[in-house]
């Protein structure tokens, strides 16, 4: 004879309560849109990948063509899998020293070219910057050379420039997040005890 027990008409309440706490399916927004958008401003936080986010970024946004260095920043960050908003804030931030640097670029180049150097002034970038948008074909037959000029100098000195950024950034990047992981310890320690 088999047997008696007593049998209970619902599950026991460990297995309930794994069930309720179970993450509900995620829905097309969280997967296609929340998550890369998460995944691009908390990418790059440990100190080698700021150090290089900084390194890179600041020569992207020097690079010596105006209005084209927030497309280029966006582009090399998604590609080397930087933190796009350390990125875009240092283009942003650098942007008083760029028409300097793109006037250095342009004198660099012409002399490894061995080409005349031309006055290039506020109103050249301007009528440059005016025109690449809308009349490549012009702009490229008007200042074709000159901005080849510059673009093969800071080809040149770019890494350079991102090799010692990165070994000066580097310190200080290890630095910071020694001083925030002891004050996230410090912050945890005065914590009260869970009860």
């Amino acid at each position: 004879m088999p047997a008696r027990g007593v049998v209970y008409p619902f599950r026991p309440v460990s297995e309930r309560l794994h069930k309720s706490r179970s993450k509900p399916p995620r829905s097309f927004w969280q997967r296609r849109v929340r998550d890369p958008i998460v995944a691009q401003l908390t990418q790059g936080i440990t100190p080698q990948r700021v150090a290089l986010t900084v390194a890179v970024g600041s020569s992207f946004a020097l690079f010596p063509v105006l209005g084209t260095t927030t497309l280029l920043c966006f582009l090399v960050a998604w590609g080397l899998r930087l933190n796009q908003p350390i990125v875009q804030i240092i283009n942003q931030l650098l942007w008083p020293l760029h028409i300097p640097a793109i006037f250095g670029c342009i004198w660099l180049g012409e002399t490894i070219f061995g080409a005349p150097h031309v006055h290039v002034g506020i109103r050249y970038l301007k009528a440059m910057s005016e025109i690449i948008w809308h009349d490549p074909a012009r702009f490229f037959h008007h200042f074709g050379l000159t901005v080849m000029y510059a673009i093969v100098a800071w080809a040149i000195i770019a890494p350079f420039y991102i090799a010692a950024v990165y070994y000066l950034t580097l310190p200080l990047t290890r630095e910071f997040t020694k001083l925030k992981h002891r004050a996230e310890a410090g912050s945890s320690s005065d914590a009260p005890p869970p009860h």
